[in-house]
């Protein structure tokens, strides 16, 4: 199966380290140096500083056109933020063969919606691709991951989701394996609402234990969080049983209890006093959850979907709220039924 993986961060690179033992794997980079200095080093320092790549993966940069790399292709995986999919999309419309992003959240909300935009607000990917790209075969793939480890080849298990057989197959083919499970799903909505809002639940769940709150409030606060995603997923057309899977509370889990979150990392400094600014850039890497929290707030507000850990949470990162406040705010809401 040859199978090529656009762009070059630490995703990217994970999944194609992953696969590249089994199947003709091509890393692109629209960088053309990063590529270069892949090529001389098989290592990623920037993104996966420790894995060295496989000698099978071919390396190609920005010099060789995109048009070129997909051509003779299987599989066309995404691994670029969700910032660059509409760009990457629109590129890919008319490819023949299934096309799969690892990227997880929503676009920035565009100044100016086009007329077929359907949305004031940031978009997720597959809404991108039904503006983008409506007669591409596609998917998404996702779970409670962190690239490092599944370049390592420590047992984890994904899901992949598409409105398509094709895809869903294509998927499990190119990447399941010893030490990597696929399940396959076709509930695109669900998985790609746990993907983004797992993000904002876990800068909340930083927060939590960076303030010493006790392990009771971090596990009221997960179970409540997944409460909340579940909402907005269902009022956007997912079915309420994805959120128990691997996309959902799976991801969530990890995201907001791992050493290796941005986003769970993002909470703890907010709780030692640092400024979002300071926090961000100490990180070197995108905290999603810091740029679509706002987003998903607004679409559950336009829904009439409740979500006060999420409101919390863009309070916290607008300086509206001090960290005590925020959890004052949470703690201080009037009683409701556990279910409603």
């Amino acid at each position: 199966m040859k199978i090529l993986v656009i762009g070059a961060g630490a995703w990217g690179t994970a999944m194609a380290v992953s696969s590249a033992a089994r199947h003709q794997v091509t890393l692109w980079a629209r960088d053309a140096g990063l590529v270069k200095n892949l090529q001389a080093g098989r290592i990623n320092h920037r993104y996966l500083p420790g894995v060295v790549l496989p000698d099978s993966l071919l390396l190609q940069g920005g010099d060789v056109p995109l048009a070129q790399a997909v051509s003779g292709q299987d599989l066309i995986i995404l691994a670029t933020p969700v910032s660059a999919a509409r760009t990457m999309l629109q590129s890919l419309q008319h490819a023949s063969v299934p096309v799969a992003w690892l990227s997880k959240g929503f676009e920035a909300p565009l100044d100016t919606p086009s007329a077929t935009s359907f949305a004031p607000f940031g978009l997720m990917v597959h809404e991108i691709r039904a503006q983008a790209a409506i007669n591409l075969r596609a998917g998404v793939l996702s779970g409670p991951s962190f690239a490092l480890e599944v370049a390592r080849g420590q047992p984890t298990a994904l899901v992949a989701a598409s409105e398509h057989a094709e895809v869903r197959d294509a998927l499990v083919a190119a990447f399941h394996s010893a030490t990597l499970r696929v399940y396959a799903n076709d509930d695109v909505v669900g998985v790609e609402v746990g993907g983004a809002v797992k993000n904002v639940l876990a800068i909340a769940t930083g927060l939590c234990d960076g303030l010493q709150l006790g392990l009771n409030a971090r596990a009221a606060l997960i179970t409540r969080g997944l409460a909340e995603m579940t909402r907005l997923g269902v009022a956007l057309g997912a079915r309420a049983e994805t959120f128990t899977g691997l996309s959902g509370l799976g991801d969530l889990v990890l995201t907001a209890t791992g050493d290796l979150s941005r986003n769970r990392k993002v909470g703890l400094l907010l709780a030692e006093g640092k400024t979002l600014a300071q926090a961000v850039d100490s990180l070197g890497h995108v905290a999603e959850g810091v740029y679509c929290a706002r987003t998903v707030v607004q679409r559950a507000a336009g829904l009439g979907v409740e979500m006060p850990i999420a409101q919390s949470v863009v309070a916290l990162l607008d300086g509206k709220l001090k960290p005590a406040e925020a959890v004052a705010a949470l703690m201080g809401r009037g009683p409701t039924a556990e279910l409603a």
